[in-house]
C-alpha cells in the first residue's frame, strides 16, 4: 500500500479525470505508477508527456530505450518499472526473458546493436556518477554515428527514469 495518498480513478475529478480517461484509452488501465502521480495532477500531465514523446521517438528504437528503463530501474531496484519493462521488451520487442536477464547481468549479452549498446552504456554511467561521462565518451559516440539530439535524448530518458524510479521506490507504489 502507498505511503502516499493516491486518488483512483473512480475518486477523480477534473483535470485528474480527464488524464485518467486518456490513460485508460491508451492502456486499458490507469496502473498504480499513473496514480502515483494523482496528488500533482501537472505532473501527471507531464509524465504522459514524457511517455508519448519517446514512445513515439524518431530516432531511438524502442529496445533501446525499454533496456534503458529496465537497467536504470534494475540498478535502483525499482521492481515496478524493471518488470514492467522487461515486458515491454518480451511482448513488444520479441526479446527472450533470458535475453534481458543476461543484460541485466552484462550490459553487453543485450540483443542490441553494437552502438546502441555504446549508448545504453554512456546512459548508465552518466546516471551512476555523472562527473565521470568525458569529452571522449560523446566523442566516441558521435564517431559511432550519434548525434548529439540523440545523446541528450538519452540520457534525459535515463535520469527521468532515475527519477521515476525514486518516486515509486520512496511512496512503495505496488506492482498492478
Amino acid at each position: 500500500m502507498p505511503i502516499i495518498k493516491t486518488v483512483s480513478p473512480d475518486e477523480a475529478t477534473g483535470d485528474l479525470a480527464m488524464y485518467y480517461r486518456k490513460i485508460k484509452a491508451m492502456r486499458g488501465s490507469v496502473g498504480n505508477n499513473a496514480m502515483l502521480f494523482s496528488s500533482v495532477p501537472e505532473l501527471l500531465r507531464q509524465q504522459m508527456d514524457f511517455v508519448t514523446y519517446y514512445a513515439n521517438h524518431p530516432t531511438l528504437p524502442m529496445s533501446l530505450l525499454a533496456a534503458i528503463r529496465v537497467m536504470v530501474s534494475d540498478e535502483e531496484s525499482c521492481g515496478y518499472c524493471t518488470d514492467y519493462n522487461t515486458m515491454m521488451l518480451v511482448n513488444m520487442a520479441g526479446w527472450t526473458p533470458k535475453q534481458v536477464s543476461d543484460m541485466r547481468v552484462d550490459v553487453n549479452a543485450a540483443p542490441l546493436e553494437a552502438r546502441e549498446k555504446a549508448l545504453l552504456t554512456l546512459v548508465l554511467k552518466s546516471v551512476r556518477s555523472a562527473h565521470d561521462v568525458s569529452r571522449e565518451d560523446i566523442d566516441a559516440l558521435r564517431k559511432m554515428g550519434w548525434d548529439d539530439a540523440q545523446i541528450f535524448d538519452a540520457v534525459h530518458h535515463g535520469a527521468r527514469m532515475l527519477s521515476t524510479d525514486i518516486l515509486l521506490n520512496t511512496f512503495k507504489i505496488e506492482k498492478d
